[in-house]
């Protein structure tokens, strides 16, 4: 109740402010017109930090007139009928439009069905959106779902294990094979200068050019947040402040444990082509460990609440300085750096750095030491490519240490999950977690309303298996796993563990192949309204344990707002 009171209070207080700051969605699909102008080398842009507003286009493009692209020109006798039949296909479903406001609303719906040669699948989703805009200078948007689906059993699988339907909330089981849940998503935006946005949200964000993020992505479930975004020059810099949730811990008042994230981005528009960012992230638990006396010999653990640490809301970015004027710090701190160059017209070239922990001498010797946790990013795509409009084609390789990512706080107990990179129960940055590599390629072309997709991801990942004993280890790979508990694969003369030996893909090699491809017709633009035909190949295979093959064949209609990650 208390997130739907949360949705309430943006919308109406909305109307409260006397001052357009919508966001586009971070779903792509229907956006190629958008990705082509942003990613081009007549304009100085920042791609990296997303979603982005639409404001932000308007020496770029008019985004007007992309939706008057699709329009159907629609001219029959009668204006309820006209009225009707552009709601269908053209306009936003509900519009009311004055002077200096706009308000609109839409359904959000999808409902498909199909196979996966196991059991008959389905979705049933009902929802709305409204969004509107107040002055020149204000923005509000909310969107509900509610949601019945029986998934093909790999995706079952992982609500079980982890007890969330991938990116969307929590897995309630319904009936035999199926799952209820609820999601929504909302936000304030509003621009009080030219140069300065503050936007006041419960959804997601993500950094990067990529379809992946080693930063920060849009995998997980949606989170509250506050974010500040600074224009000016050829710098832009965003301080988000969210709150993470970890339901693989319950606190002593039957809550769920939370934690803090501060993240900066700041990215430089060296020139037209050329971006360069940098990225900090501070994770910080907001419970602390006490230890009471019990009786004279024995001492339990019991967990405190931890108020957010103000010291974080300094907005400068690479934190890190001001833990150590706190004293040793047992919060998880991250580093990066974001790249990308425009050859051409409209083909870019990007990479990610992200630095969870080094120690250099370590790092130099390459024997695997445990705490050298980094991951790596890079790919290339391009827009309207070998010259033909609306063509689009990416490939991109991905790379992440054991270990990185999972976190243990200095000097507590039973604290798995608190500090880590992580949020309802799911990875942050990349959704495969730690320990792998993945290549991605992508292809995309529209003709009018039509559009074709395909997707093609492989890659292998190190699992948390030992298969010689047939038992748990930890090898880096689940975020959640305390990686003070990695399994010793080195040790000494004396018998002591070196931790070296954890290079990538060790433990249970696990390989997946994911091949997607869909078709679909664009109904209306305004709202990404699609009627679709997917079919999915997916090849899963754990060393000395399991193969699986799937073919999933699916269709439907649905609104298209966000990606939904099923390729693992």
């Amino acid at each position: 109740m208390k997130k739907y009171l949360f949705f309430v209070l943006l919308v109406f207080a909305g109307f409260l402010v006397n001052s357009q700051e919508l966001q586009i969605p971070l779903n792509d699909d229907y956006e190629m017109e958008v990705q082509t102008a942003a990613y081009s080398s007549q304009y100085l842009f920042h791609t990296a930090m997303r979603g982005w507003s639409e404001s932000s286009f308007k020496k770029i493009v008019n985004l007007d007139s992309i939706n008057n692209l699709y329009r159907f020109n629609i001219n029959r006798k009668g204006k309820f009928s006209n009225y009707i039949l552009n709601s269908i296909f053209n306009d936003d479903f509900i519009r009311v439009k004055g002077d200096d406001y706009y308000v609109a609303i839409n359904p959000v719906i999808d409902f498909e069905v199909g196979s996966d040669g196991a059991r008959t699948t389905w979705v049933n989703t009902r929802g709305a959106e409204i969004k509107g805009t107040i002055g020149d200078n204000f923005a509000f948007y909310t969107n509900i779902r509610e949601n019945q689906a029986v998934f093909p059993e790999y995706i079952d699988e992982y609500c079980n294990t982890c007890r969330v339907v991938p990116g969307q909330g929590h897995a309630n089981r319904f009936k035999k094979n199926g799952r209820d849940f609820t999601n929504a998503a909302a936000y304030l935006a509003y621009r009080p200068a030219k140069w300065l946005n503050a936007t006041l949200g419960y959804g997601k964000n993500f950094i990067g050019d990529g379809y992946r993020s080693m930063m920060l992505s849009d995998n997980a479930a949606n989170y509250p947040y506050f974010k500040v975004t600074a224009d000016f020059w050829r710098i832009q810099y965003t301080c988000l402040y969210a709150q993470m949730t970890d339901r693989n811990k319950v606190l002593a008042d039957n809550t769920y444990a939370r934690k803090w994230a501060v993240i900066h981005y700041l990215d430089f528009a060296v020139t037209k082509r050329l971006n360069i960012g940098f990225f900090d992230a501070v994770m910080a638990s907001a419970q602390t460990h006490q230890q009471v006396m019990v009786n004279d010999s024995t001492y339990t653990t019991i967990d405190m609440k931890r108020g957010f640490d103000f010291q974080y809301i300094n907005p400068i970015i690479f934190l890190r300085s001001a833990e150590y004027y706190a004293g040793r710090s047992a919060d998880n701190a991250l580093l990066g750096l974001n790249i990308s160059y425009i050859l051409g017209k409209h083909t870019t070239v990007y990479g990610q750095f992200v630095l969870d922990e080094m120690t250099v001498k370590r790092f130099i010797a390459f024997k695997g030491y445990y705490g050298n946790k980094q991951s790596y990013q890079i790919g290339v795509k391009s827009y309207d490519c070998f010259g033909v409009k609306n063509l689009f084609l990416q490939l991109e390789g991905n790379i992440v240490r054991p270990y990185m990512y999972s976190h243990t706080p200095q000097g507590t107990e039973n604290t798995v999950g608190e500090d880590n990179y992580a949020h309802y129960n799911e990875p942050l940055a990349h959704p495969w977690g730690g320990n792998f590599w993945e290549a991605v390629f992508r292809a995309q072309y529209n003709w009018k309303r039509l559009y074709f997709k395909y997707k093609l991801n492989y890659g292998q990942y190190g699992d948390d298996w030992d298969v010689e004993n047939n038992v748990w280890a930890n090898y880096g790979h689940n975020v959640y796993n305390d990686y003070n508990t990695a399994i010793p694969l080195n040790l000494d003369e004396n018998g002591n563990d070196t931790y070296d030996g954890h290079y990538l893909l060790t433990g249970r090699k696990t390989t997946v192949v994911f091949n997607d491809f869909i078709v679909s017709y664009l109904v209306n633009s305004a709202y990404n309204m699609n009627v679709f035909v997917e079919v999915t190949q997916r090849h899963f295979e754990a060393e000395k344990f399991l193969i699986q093959d799937n073919l999933i064949v699916s269709f439907g209609i649905r609104t298209t707002l966000d990606r939904k990650y099923y390729d693992f």
